[in-house]
């Protein structure tokens, strides 16, 4: 009875390494053959060298000790053509496996960068942008190092050990026993550390996303880090998170240092054994000193195909936290997809309507839309016409960005519905949907490569006119023409050698090339002066009146000369009309109007008034 559940546990375990290990093959892909001949030409090589010693045993009893050289050169020359094959077997099974393992490790990223491209920001969610480049450097590089030991070594090995007990055997069976309770001594020691190293490497790897979290999080914000004089403390948060990686792994390490000194006890205790017997039965003349010595070379390598074997147990041990953390990202399915059919291509207008529409964010961890999790919008029924130019103004956390990133899919509304032109987001195909609505978000980001080459992010096809005209629009002409190499001028990687408020320009600039029918700006003229602003604005409603315009700010100056504006709250609409509709008839609106106007307060600062 207390077997089954046992096994019913098993089962199930089973089941899921299989689907696991089904999973990962799946990308050896085009190196499949690779894969396939590199066992073939490894079990090559160790036939021919399980053979070395059995002739080597011919040579000194045939020749050396026969005295006839002739025999000597006959099987020196098969010797040497034994070795060279072995050499031949051994040198493609090892380009072979080269070959498979790196295009196996191509083939993973290939695919885990392909699958992150289709996730929605829900999905981005789930993992941390360290754990991701984790994933895909370290973990990596720990299943290329196993499916190149698979490939070989948990071939060679086994091999090795089958072929050179079973030559013992032939030679002398009374002195193979010598080896088999060398074998269960070594395997039993093998196995208690094996079972204890196993647990430490699984946390390896998540010690090592704590060290790129905060390697990634300290190169990003450097310029903050110097401003503030937090070098010693970044140094210590890295330290600390160094300092456990360290501790885990000379754990591990010390744990499997012992596999050498048992494996060098067991190996000299077989010498003395083989010796002590192996003189009693030359003498006895039943075994040949040419035999005793292929056993000696045979005990060698038992014992070194026994630690062999060992070590890549640890290995593919080691590699299975890898895998499943790599299994992870592969088998995540992107929230946001286009529906069946493909979805509509066209969008009619600009118009956007919200229908009951509340979202909350993933809670860590949950697959559960907003499960734990307070909404960060909740019932909103908006209507906005195409073409009009759309204010929406509130605090910090009110909800403002939520509400734009439903319009364009980054997030799916967790009830009602969100439509553009009067077809629900959801029915939309979602490159057609996206490529109607361009967006650009509060935090800025542009590519190394010329301004030319950051501008066609927006629009691959478009002429260096167009890429002018909407720097004109955008108000980037005026420090893109200041610029020695113009618009050849080199970006740094994030847009480092140019200001805030360049970096907001040529943002907004690269959105409108695609010509979109709606435009979101995310507080993204927060870095201009106020007379760029409203040059901004100026060309907005002059060069792109038919283009529905949502501009999200903290300034009721950016938003008081828009048709109308949101008033947010709490996650709530707590106004929609005009600014002179609001200034009379909305007390939020009043306040944070005298505040701004007159006192240079913000909205954050009139909530807590």
């Amino acid at each position: 009875m207390a077997i089954r559940p046992n096994f019913c546990n098993f089962v199930p375990k089973f089941k899921k390494a299989r689907k696991l290990i089904k999973t990962i093959l799946r990308q050896v892909g085009s190196f499949r053959r690779d894969a396939l001949l590199t066992p073939v030409f490894t079990t090559l090589e160790v036939l021919m060298g399980v053979l070395i010693p059995y002739v080597t045993s011919w040579i000194i009893d045939r020749g050396i000790m026969a005295g006839s050289m002739r025999h000597v050169y006959m099987y020196g020359g098969l010797l040497l053509l034994i070795a060279g094959l072995s050499l031949s077997f051994g040198i493609l099974a090892g380009r072979f496996s080269a070959k498979a393992s790196t295009g196996f490790a191509y083939n993973l990223r290939d695919a885990m960068y392909t699958n992150i491209q289709t996730f929605s920001f829900s999905n981005i969610d789930k993992f941390s942008a360290a754990g991701l480049i984790t994933r895909m450097t370290t973990d990596v590089q720990s299943l290329q190092n196993a499916f190149q030991t698979i490939l070989r070594a948990s071939v060679r090995a086994p091999l090795n050990l089958v072929f050179s007990v079973l030559m013992c055997v032939f030679i002398n069976f009374h002195m193979s026993l010598i080896f088999v309770v060398a074998l269960v001594v070594l395997a039993t020691a093998l196995y208690l550390i094996i079972s204890r190293t196993v647990k430490l490497f699984e946390q390896v790897f998540m010690r090592y996303d704590d060290l790129n979290n905060s390697v990634q999080e300290n190169i990003a914000a450097i310029r903050v880090v110097k401003a503030f004089v937090r070098e010693d403390f970044e140094n210590r948060k890295f330290q600390k998170a160094a300092d456990a990686l360290y501790r885990l792994f000379v754990k591990t390490e010390s744990l499997q240092a012992i596999n050498h000194p048992i494996m060098m006890l067991v190996v000299y205790g077989c010498i003395i054994a083989l010796s002590w017997f192996g003189a009693h039965y030359i003498v006895a003349g039943e075994l040949t000193t040419g035999q005793l010595t292929s056993l000696f070379a045979y005990v060698m390598t038992i014992l070194m195909s026994l630690m062999m074997l060992s070590m890549t147990i640890v290995q593919i041990t080691m590699s299975a936290a890898s895998a499943r953390r790599i299994v992870e990202v592969l088998n995540e399915k992107a929230d946001i997809c286009d529906p069946d059919g493909g979805g509509v291509t066209e969008v009619k207008d600009g118009s956007i309507d919200f229908d009951g529409v509340s979202f909350s964010y993933h809670s860590s961890g949950s697959d559960d839309p907003g499960k734990g999790q307070s909404a960060a919008i909740q019932n909103i029924d908006l209507h906005i016409k195409a073409g009009e130019t759309i204010g929406i103004i509130g605090g910090t956390g009110c909800g403002k960005t939520t509400l734009a990133t439903l319009v364009c899919r980054l997030y799916d509304a967790t009830s009602g519905s969100v439509s553009v032109g009067g077809i629900d987001v959801r029915q939309y195909n979602v490159e057609a949907l996206r490529n109607a609505v361009s967006m650009v978000l509060q935090n800025n980001q542009l590519f190394s490569g010329t301004i030319l080459d950051n501008l066609r992010w927006g629009r691959t096809d478009a002429t260096e006119e167009e890429c002018r005209e909407a720097c004109r629009i955008a108000c980037a002409d005026e420090f893109i023409d200041r610029m020695p190499d113009g618009y050849m001028t080199h970006i740094e990687q994030n847009g480092n050698n140019v200001s805030g408020g360049q970096k907001q320009r040529l943002c907004i600039a690269r959105a409108l090339l695609k010509r979109p029918k709606i435009l979101i700006l995310d507080d993204s003229t927060s870095a201009c002066d106020t007379a760029t602003d409203a040059k901004i604005r100026r060309a907005f409603r002059e060069d792109i009146p038919n283009t529905t315009k949502l501009i999200i700010a903290q300034r009721i100056q950016s938003v008081q000369e828009a048709d109308r504006i949101v008033v947010m709250q709490s996650g709530r609409i707590a106004g929609f009309d005009t600014h002179q509709n609001l200034l009379r008839d909305n007390a939020i609106y009043q306040e944070i109007y005298q505040i701004q106007t007159q006192d240079a307060g913000d909205f954050d600062a009139a909530l807590r008034a």
